[in-house]
């Protein structure tokens, strides 16, 4: 709760704030400054939390959890490092430097409400308060007609699953007479499923299929996420989807666990569609952020295991996943906005050039790769590991793991272009101690994530 309240007056602050500085580098480090004071105070709620004694709030609305504020914790550290790493890239974007801030902020507000709403009611606010911002950023570079085309197609998309979204939510009501997530679960049997309550669910779940760019509710995704200025896609591509994701399996494992046999070959074959696109599709692309954007989309069909796996495998491969994807992408990405040639060929020499930039770029696209000893095969091996555990859906874990030896291709041709092509990338800006030291840091979490993973689930 008290991350709840801090976000928004954080949001606050960095408005206010806004009008009487005009100094760039000043606001950046209030707002950095700002989210670590967030992250303590995202601490603090978890651990003046009882682990077996959840608090509700708001007449029921909302249930802090120990397992959900851990998530909170993670996702604002993550949010800290992003802050840390694209910081000075923010205050290129546009003049309302403060402004940004306090949009990230109220992002993260939301992202509080979808991890611990315990109402139906409060997903659908969550789901706005996480998205409203981020049409305004994905338009936020004013000089760049493809970031305006990218904040018109977001809000167009987002309207539209909002509406579904509603619609799902009220024929759910019509059902179970409530909108309170824990009572569902008495009220909607598998023996004696309404239709109106599987056309709610089926409903809802192609709203939140649009929220994680899942296949075919994945179009607005690849033109999104490359019109928006850099340093937001890396955002909007890591913390905002890890949310969406955690919203998602909430749900669908508290609400709809007993109805697994209704709606589970559903998201089944919208997770191999998701796994099919996104993987085939980035094999084709010639701009970096580009592949990182179909990419965004097979790792998403990844997460969606998770979903799809209803047991305590899944709860810990979510965190492993949101955390370990996360950080592997903004890490990805801040090397990218150091580059003036997003193609594959502007990485052409980058390892005789700025031979540091190379290795941790070598280490992230690991890490999305899956390749062992980093983040991203824990990640892997944990959502695929609850799909196995369920006794169900082999199929499916044998596509996942075809699709991700496609992935292994377009990863690999970045590295390809750094080590063995000549070339002389050129840099927006020199690389700085600081920022070496940053994309260190990232590297070795990327590494201790695959090595330790229990450093994430043993406070689950």
């Amino acid at each position: 709760m008290k991350a709840i309240i801090a976000t928004t007056i954080f949001g606050i602050i960095m408005m206010f704030t806004g009008i009487w500085v005009s100094n760039k580098k000043t606001l950046a480090t209030l707002a950095v400054l700002l989210f670590a004071i967030l992250t303590g105070v995202s601490i603090w709620d978890l651990v003046t939390t009882p682990a077996n004694a959840p608090q509700l709030l708001f007449s029921n609305m909302l249930r802090m959890e120990h397992y959900s504020l851990w998530f909170n914790t993670l996702m604002t550290a993550v949010t800290f490092l992003y802050a840390l790493l694209m910081g000075k890239e923010i205050q290129k974007v546009g003049a309302h430097v403060a402004e940004y801030f306090a949009l990230i902020f109220f992002i993260l507000c939301g992202a509080y409400i979808l991890s611990s709403y315990n109402n139906m009611l409060m997903l659908f606010i969550g789901i706005e308060i996480l998205s409203i911002p981020q049409y305004i950023l994905a338009g936020s570079d004013k000089r760049n007609l493809k970031s305006s085309e990218a904040s018109l197609k977001y809000f167009l998309m987002g309207a539209f699953s909002t509406g579904i979204l509603l619609m799902g939510i009220t024929l759910l009501y019509g059902a179970a007479r409530t909108f309170n997530i824990m009572e569902m679960v008495s009220v909607l049997h598998s023996d004696s499923l309404d239709p109106l309550a599987l056309a709610g669910i089926l409903f809802i779940m192609i709203a939140l299929s649009f929220k994680v760019s899942a296949a075919p509710m994945h179009m607005w995704t690849p033109d999104v996420y490359d019109g928006s200025p850099t340093p937001f896609t890396a955002f909007m591509a890591t913390v905002v989807k890890a949310v969406a994701f955690f919203a998602f399996l909430r749900l669908f494992q508290v609400s709809f666990n007993s109805l697994s046999s209704h709606w589970t070959i559903v998201l089944a074959v919208i997770t191999a569609a998701t796994l099919l696109v996104g993987n085939v599709t980035a094999v084709f692309q010639q701009s970096v952020k580009r592949m990182l954007a179909y990419s965004s989309i097979a790792q998403a069909g990844f997460m969606l295991f998770a979903v799809l796996a209803v047991n305590m495998w899944a709860w810990q491969g979510i965190i492993i996943y949101a955390v370990a994807y996360s950080v592997a992408t903004i890490g990805i990405f801040s090397v990218l906005v150091k580059l003036k040639d997003y193609t594959y060929d502007g990485f052409n020499g980058l390892a005789q050039k700025e031979p540091l930039l190379a290795f941790v770029t070598t280490i992230f696209l690991f890490s999305l790769a899956g390749i062992p000893l980093t983040g991203g095969f824990m990640a892997k091996y944990y959502v695929l590991l609850a799909v196995v555990q369920q006794g169900q859906l082999m199929w499916l874990v044998i596509f996942a793991l075809l699709m991700a030896a496609i992935s292994v291709y377009y990863y690999f041709r970045v590295i390809i272009a750094m080590y063995f092509k000549p070339g002389n990338p050129e840099l927006n800006n020199p690389v700085t101690p600081g920022d070496k030291l940053m994309l260190i840091i990232t590297c070795i979490i990327v590494i201790l994530l695959g090595i330790f993973p229990q450093l994430l689930i043993n406070n689950i």
